[in-house]
């Protein structure tokens, strides 16, 4: 930034000696020529603080920029972290998950088999309990049979019995 006393040294403009070569009198040369350096200054002072206020919200920009990345790469980091946090109880749920479904699997078959073998048991079942009632009802016909068999020939025995007593007699 130039000071006001650098911006006064400086070499005049073509501008300002041609207002000087135009008046020719060297009073008004002089308060010209000093209204248009105060001009002058006043307009690289305000050159001067725009630049400065330019070069201030650069500063606070590259100042946000640089916290916004820092917090970037610290969110980076935390998703990282969680990651490889979750990462492993990944695989482990996605190998139980993976067993469960091959036991279920095998459970399939088992359960229809052994819905088959259920129905070929209780078909068994009542064939063998039908065969058993059919078995009683036979046995106790036999019994009831043998039973009046008994009878006939006790009956028999008795009236042979009787004839031989009266014939021996």
């Amino acid at each position: 930034m130039a000071t006001t006393r650098q911006i006064l040294e400086q070499p005049q403009s073509p501008y300002i000696q041609r207002i000087k070569s135009i008046n020719g009198s060297p009073m008004i040369d002089d308060k010209e020529e000093e209204l248009s350096r105060s001009a002058l200054a006043l307009f690289k002072a305000k050159e001067d603080e725009i630049e400065r206020r330019k070069m201030e919200v650069k500063d606070r920009v590259k100042t946000k920029l640089g916290l916004a990345e820092e917090a970037t790469r610290r969110l980076a980091e935390i998703r990282e972290e969680l990651e490889a946090l979750t990462d492993p109880m990944r695989k482990e749920i996605s190998a139980l998950r993976k067993r469960v479904d091959a036991i279920n699997r095998e459970l399939k078959p088992l359960g229809q088999s052994c819905q088959r073998k259920e129905k070929e048991f209780k078909e068994a079942l009542e064939a063998y309990n039908e065969k058993n009632k059919e078995k009683a009802m036979f046995v106790s016909k036999l019994v009831e049979l043998v039973t009046e068999s008994e009878k006939l020939r006790m009956s028999k025995l008795e009236e042979l019995s009787k004839s031989i007593d009266i014939s021996l007699r």
